[in-house]
């Protein structure tokens, strides 16, 4: 018997780098979700430069169980590659598995939330 809150994923989606210490925030929200939900699993996702790229990170979520699967561009800036190379990649992916739901979210950086934390990190006094 499949546990229902297992069928629910969450791809954090970045675009990449040869540097590893660059993955080290977006493996932390990564790690920060596992904590606050543990039965949701999370991978991360690059567009470039780093791996695994979104097909396999899908394919990582769908070998668990995974049947709705939450994108979440993790990018600041709403560039190009939001705003027209995801959806592509996205629809790549719905059309890959049909009987799977994608949600492709707003990216972080649209996110009213963010924008107030980060506007309260640079006015606070350390």
């Amino acid at each position: 018997m499949t546990n229902h809150l297992s069928t629910r994923g969450i791809i954090l989606f970045a675009h990449g780098s040869r540097d590893p210490l660059w993955h080290k925030p977006i493996e932390a929200v990564a790690a920060q979700i596992a904590t606050l939900s543990p039965h949701i699993p999370v991978v991360c996702a690059y567009l470039e430069l780093s791996t695994p790229d979104l097909p396999t990170a899908t394919s990582a979520l769908l070998n668990r169980g995974v049947h709705t699967v939450t994108i979440l561009p993790m990018f600041l800036g709403v560039g190009k590659h939001a705003r027209e190379d995801l959806p592509i990649l996205v629809e790549a992916l719905r059309a890959s598995h049909p009987d799977v739901q994608f949600t492709l979210q707003p990216a972080v950086g649209e996110d009213a939330r963010l924008v107030q934390l980060m506007a309260q990190i640079a006015l606070d006094n350390h």
